[in-house]
C-alpha cells in the first residue's frame, strides 16, 4: 500500500523535496499541504485557520519559483520510481473554468470561449494487475490557442501548433519505463493520431488507444490497403461476452451481447506531414486492433462498439479480453478529475492571477491522487490489519466514536466513511472517496480537540 494516511507524514513525503528556490518555502509548502490534506474541500482561509499561516500561504503561491511544475514534479518522479511489472499510463485532458465574470489576470478561454481557465493534461500511473493507483507520472498545464482562420487550408493547419500535440509532450515527459517495467498508455479517441503512436514507440512504450478514425486507410499483412472498418468486417468472431448497459434518458437498461474480433494492422504515415513527422522521417506503425461490437441491438438503441488500437498481440479471445479490461480502467482518470474539481474544489479557489492558480493546481493535483487512493485502500488490501494502515491514536478515537470493532483495513475505511455519512447498510456496497474523506475530516478534528484538552489539563 503506497498511501500514507497521516497527513503530516504524507505532506513531507510528497513536497519535502520540492526545489522552490529557498528551503523555507519548501517547509511552508509542506505545512500548507498538511492543512489542505486535513480539509481538502475547504477554501484556503478555512484550511489555514491562523491569519499568519494564511498570509504565508498567499506569499508562497505568489513567488516566481513556486510553480505548478515545481510543486508537482517530485510527486511525478516518486510515482515513476514506484512502478513495477506492467503499468497502465492513463492519459486525458480536463478543462478548468473559473468563471467568465471573475477577473483573474492571465487565464485563457475554455469550452466554446465562454469560460476562463486553463487545460490540464495528466498521466495517471496504475498497476495493471491490481488496478492500484500509484500516482501521477507527469502532467502539463497549458492554455488554449486561438482557433485558425476559417479559410485556412488543410496543409497550413498541419504546420501550425495544435492542441493535440500535448499528448506527445506528456508521453515524452513520462519517458521510457524503468528496467523490468512495461508501460501501456491507455487513451481515449483524442490520442488516435499517428504522432502519438510515434512518440510512444520512441519512448519504448506500448498502447491501448480507442480508435476515432474507422475510415482511415490501413495496411493488412498481405499489403492490401483498406479502410479499418472494412478490414474488421472481414475477421471471424473470436468470442462473445455480456455487458450491462446503463439506462439513458432515451433508453432503458439492457444487457448487450458483444462480439469480439481482432486483426493485425499497419498504420500508414499521412501524405501531409506535420513538422514533427518530417523531423523523424517516414513511419509505419505495426500493431493490432480489437473490436467489441454489439450484436442485434434493440430497435432504436445505439449499438455498443469499441475499437481499440494496441501494441500487444491479440490473436486469441483471452488476449483481446485483457486489452478490453485495460481500457475499462480509463474511468480512473475521470475519477481523478472529479477528485481535483469536486473533492479539492480547484475551480472555486479565489486567487487573482493565473500563476497563483497554477501553483495551487500543482499542489491540489497531488492531493487529488490521495483522495482517489483513499477509496482503494479497502479494495486492494481488505484483510490487512488496521494497525498497518492507520496510527494507533486514529484507531482508538474511531473505535470510541463508532463503537464498533475495527480489525482490518476494510473495517477501518468503512467506519471512517460511516463517520462521513456512509450508512453501512447491507446493500450499500463499498464507500466512495467523498464519504471517506468527510469522515477523515471529522476524525482529525476530534483528534485535535482531544489533544487540546490534554494540553489544557496538563
Amino acid at each position: 500500500m503506497s498511501l500514507v494516511l497521516d497527513v503530516a507524514e504524507w505532506a513531507e513525503e510528497q513536497f519535502g523535496s520540492c526545489d522552490l528556490g529557498d528551503v523555507r518555502r519548501t517547509r511552508r509548502a509542506v505545512k500548507v499541504a498538511t492543512h489542505m490534506a486535513a480539509h481538502p474541500d475547504g477554501t484556503t482561509p478555512r484550511q489555514l485557520e491562523e491569519w499568519s499561516d494564511l498570509k504565508a500561504a498567499y506569499r508562497l503561491f505568489d513567488q516566481e519559483d513556486v510553480t505548478f511544475t515545481a510543486l508537482a514534479e517530485p510527486h511525478w518522479r516518486r510515482t515513476r520510481a514506484q512502478a513495477t511489472g506492467v503499468c497502465l499510463v492513463i492519459n486525458d485532458t480536463t478543462e478548468t473554468d473559473f468563471g467568465i465574470h471573475r477577473h483573474v489576470e492571465g487565464l485563457g478561454p475554455t469550452g466554446d470561449g465562454g469560460g476562463r481557465g486553463f487545460l490540464l493534461h495528466s498521466a495517471l500511473l496504475v498497476q495493471a494487475d491490481t488496478r492500484e493507483v500509484i500516482g501521477l507520472a507527469g502532467q502539463e498545464l497549458f492554455y488554449r490557442q486561438p482557433i485558425g482562420r476559417a479559410k485556412e487550408s488543410s496543409y497550413r493547419r498541419t504546420q501550425r501548433a495544435r492542441e493535440s500535440e500535448v499528448w506527445g509532450r506528456v508521453i515524452d515527459l513520462v519517458g521510457p519505463p524503468p528496467d523490468s517495467v512495461k508501460y501501456l498508455h491507455v487513451d481515449d479517441r483524442g490520442a488516435d493520431n499517428i504522432e502519438v503512436f510515434c512518440h510512444l514507440r520512441q519512448q519504448r512504450c506500448g498502447w491501448v488507444i480507442r480508435a476515432s478514425q474507422l475510415t482511415r486507410i490501413v495496411q493488412t499483412p498481405d499489403e492490401r490497403r483498406v479502410k479499418l472498418q472494412d478490414w474488421l468486417a472481414e475477421q471471424q468472431v473470436l468470442g462473445t461476452y455480456a455487458l450491462t448497459v446503463r439506462a439513458t434518458k432515451n433508453a432503458p437498461p439492457r444487457t448487450a451481447r458483444l462480439q469480439v474480433r481482432t486483426a493485425p494492422i499497419t498504420l500508414i504515415s499521412p501524405r501531409r506531414k506535420t513538422p514533427y513527422l518530417r523531423q523523424i522521417g517516414p513511419q509505419e506503425i505495426s500493431g493490432w486492433v480489437v473490436e467489441a461490437r454489439e450484436a442485434d441491438p434493440p430497435k432504436g438503441a445505439t449499438p455498443v462498439r469499441w475499437v481499440l488500437h494496441t501494441s500487444e498481440p491479440v490473436a486469441a479471445f483471452d488476449e483481446a479480453w485483457r486489452i478490453l479490461e485495460y481500457y475499462e480502467t480509463r474511468w480512473l482518470i475521470e475519477e481523478f478529475h472529479k477528485c481535483l474539481k469536486t473533492g479539492c474544489r480547484l475551480e472555486t479557489r479565489m486567487y487573482a492571477t493565473a500563476p497563483r492558480l497554477e501553483a495551487v493546481a500543482g499542489l491540489l493535483s497531488v492531493l487529488a491522487v490521495r483522495l482517489l487512493q483513499l477509496k482503494q485502500i479497502a479494495q486492494q488490501h481488505p484483510d490487512l490489519p488496521a494497525e498497518h494502515a492507520a496510527p494507533d491514536a486514529w484507531l482508538s478515537m474511531l473505535r470510541k466514536l463508532r463503537r464498533r470493532p475495527i480489525v482490518t483495513v476494510r473495517d477501518f475505511v468503512r467506519q471512517l466513511a460511516g463517520l462521513g455519512g456512509f450508512l453501512l447498510r447491507k446493500g450499500d456496497g463499498e464507500p466512495g472517496w467523498m464519504t471517506i474523506w468527510h469522515g477523515l475530516d471529522k476524525l482529525l478534528l476530534c483528534l485535535r480537540g482531544a489533544d487540546a484538552a490534554r494540553q489544557k489539563c496538563g
